[in-house]
C-alpha cells in the first residue's frame, strides 16, 4: 500500500509538473503598450481589446504551434516617459519579441527611439501617424523594425485642406497639441491649405492637460476666423471646443481623425457640432470588415467599432500573430521578415476570423505565403513600415458621425505632387 501511494504520488507529482510547463510553454507573450488612461485613453481601450480579439480569434483556430497568444498590456497613461518605462521592462524583464503600442505617436516615437530599436524588437502602432516615424525609418534608426498600421499625416494633412476647402472653410484658426502628432498634422496641413488658397488667420499651439484653454483660444479668435481647426483628442478636445463656443467663435470645425469620438461629441453637445467636419484614415472594405463590426462590440463590452483606434487595432493583432506563426519562433528578426510573408501581396488572400485563421496557419504550416486582407483592406509595408491607403471624409450631424465621401490614396497622391 505504501509502495503504490508512493508510485501514485510521484505520477501525480510528474503529471502536474508536466501540466505546468506545458502550460507555461504554451503561451506566447505579446507586450502591449496602450493609452489607457489620460487624453488617448479612449483610443487605447478600444485598441487594446482589439488586439485582444485578434488573439482570441487565433487561438480559437488552433493557436501558433498549438500555444495560445497572449499580452501583457501596461498603461502608457497617454506619456512618453510612462511608456519608455513599461516598454523597458517588456523587452528587458520579460523578453517579449514584439510590442504593439502606442495609440500615439508622442508614445510610440519614445518607445521606438528608446527601447524597441535600439533592442531590435519589432514594434507595430496601430494609430500612430506622425511623419517623423517615417523618417526615423529613412536615416536608418529603426532597425527595420518599426511597422503601423495608419497612414501618414503627410498624407492626411492634404486630404483635410482638399475637404476643408470644398466646404468653403477658407479662412481658419488652428490650435494644435503641441507634441510631435500636433506640430507635424499642422506643418502638414498648412503647407496644402495656403498652396490651396486658403487663409490660417492665427496659429496657437497647446501643452496638454490643462483645467482651461481660455488664453489660447482668444488668441485664436484674433483675425475673425470663419472657422476653427482643431488637431487635439477628445478629452482636451472638447475642453477647448467649449471655450471657443462660449467666447463666441463661429461653430465651424475642421476636426482631425482623433476627434471622431462620441465622447468628444457628447462633452461639447451635438448642437454646436453640425457644421464640424473631419477626415481619418479610411478603408477598402473587405470581408474581414464585415466580420469585425458585426463582433466587435459584443466582445469589447460595448465599444463601437467606428472607434478610431478599434479597426486598424485588430489588423496590427491578426498580423503580429501571423507573423510569429510564420517565423516558426519568437526570434525578432524572424517575426519582422515574416510579416512581410504575411502581407505579401502575391500570398493566398486571408480574412478574418477564426475559420479564416485556420485556413492561414495551415497555409504557413505548408511554408506558403498568405496576404491578409484586414478590417481596413488589404494591408501591405513598405521599407519603412508604412502603408498607403484612402482617406474618409465625414461630417457630425445630429450628434452621429456620417461618412460624406472618401479620398483615394491616388487622389491624395496627385494633389501632392501638384502642390509641391
Amino acid at each position: 500500500m505504501k509502495r503504490t501511494f508512493a508510485y501514485l504520488t510521484t505520477a501525480l507529482g510528474l503529471v502536474m509538473a508536466v501540466g505546468h510547463a506545458n502550460a507555461a510553454d504554451c503561451e506566447i507573450t505579446v507586450g502591449m503598450v496602450m493609452e489607457l488612461t489620460g487624453p488617448a485613453g479612449e483610443y487605447g481601450q478600444a485598441g487594446a481589446k482589439s488586439v485582444e480579439m485578434a488573439f482570441n480569434d487565433i487561438n480559437e483556430a488552433g493557436g501558433v504551434r498549438g500555444c495560445d497568444l497572449v499580452t501583457d498590456t501596461r498603461d502608457s497613461q497617454s506619456q512618453g516617459n510612462v511608456a519608455v518605462d513599461s516598454a523597458t521592462q517588456l523587452v528587458q524583464v520579460k523578453k517579449v519579441p514584439v510590442i504593439i503600442g502606442g495609440i500615439i505617436s508622442s508614445v510610440s516615437i519614445p518607445i521606438l527611439t528608446s527601447v524597441t530599436g535600439p533592442a531590435k524588437v519589432v514594434q507595430v502602432s496601430p494609430a500612430s501617424s506622425s511623419p517623423t516615424l517615417t523618417a526615423l525609418g529613412r536615416e536608418g534608426k529603426t532597425n527595420g523594425i518599426f511597422f503601423r498600421t495608419i497612414t501618414s499625416d503627410a498624407l492626411q494633412g492634404v486630404a483635410a485642406a482638399k475637404y476643408a476647402m470644398d466646404q468653403g472653410l477658407t479662412k481658419l484658426s488652428i490650435i494644435y497639441v503641441n507634441n510631435d502628432f500636433g506640430v507635424n498634422m499642422f506643418k502638414e496641413f498648412s503647407r496644402a491649405y495656403e498652396a490651396l488658397g486658403g487663409e490660417i488667420v492665427a496659429e496657437t499651439p497647446y501643452n496638454e492637460k490643462q483645467s482651461s484653454y481660455q488664453s489660447e483660444v482668444t488668441a485664436a479668435l484674433e483675425g475673425n476666423p470663419d472657422a476653427l481647426y482643431l488637431i487635439s483628442y477628445p478629452i482636451d478636445g472638447a475642453t477647448i471646443a467649449r471655450s471657443w463656443i462660449s467666447q463666441g467663435g463661429p461653430q465651424k470645425f475642421l476636426l482631425n481623425d482623433g476627434m471622431n469620438s462620441p465622447d468628444f461629441i457628447e462633452s461639447v453637445g451635438a448642437d454646436y457640432l453640425n457644421d464640424a467636419y473631419g477626415t481619418s484614415s479610411g478603408t477598402n472594405p473587405t470581408q474581414s470588415t464585415e466580420y469585425f463590426n458585426a463582433n466587435y462590440e459584443a466582445f469589447s463590452g460595448g465599444i463601437a467599432p467606428t472607434n478610431p483606434a478599434a479597426d486598424r487595432s485588430y489588423d496590427a493583432g491578426a498580423i503580429v500573430g501571423l507573423a510569429i506563426a510564420a517565423a516558426g519562433s519568437e526570434d525578432p528578426a524572424a517575426i519582422r521578415d515574416a510579416i512581410y510573408k504575411v502581407t505579401d501581396p502575391e500570398g493566398e488572400p486571408i480574412f478574418a476570423g477564426k475559420e479564416e485563421f485556420e485556413k492561414a496557419l495551415a497555409l504557413i504550416k505548408d511554408g506558403k505565403t498568405i496576404r491578409y486582407e484586414g478590417v481596413i483592406g488589404p494591408v501591405s509595408f513598405d521599407q519603412y513600415g508604412d502603408i498607403t491607403g484612402p482617406f474618409r471624409l465625414w461630417k457630425i450631424t445630429d450628434g452621429s458621425v456620417e461618412t460624406v465621401g472618401e479620398m483615394t490614396t491616388d487622389d491624395v497622391a496627385k494633389l501632392q505632387s501638384e502642390l509641391e
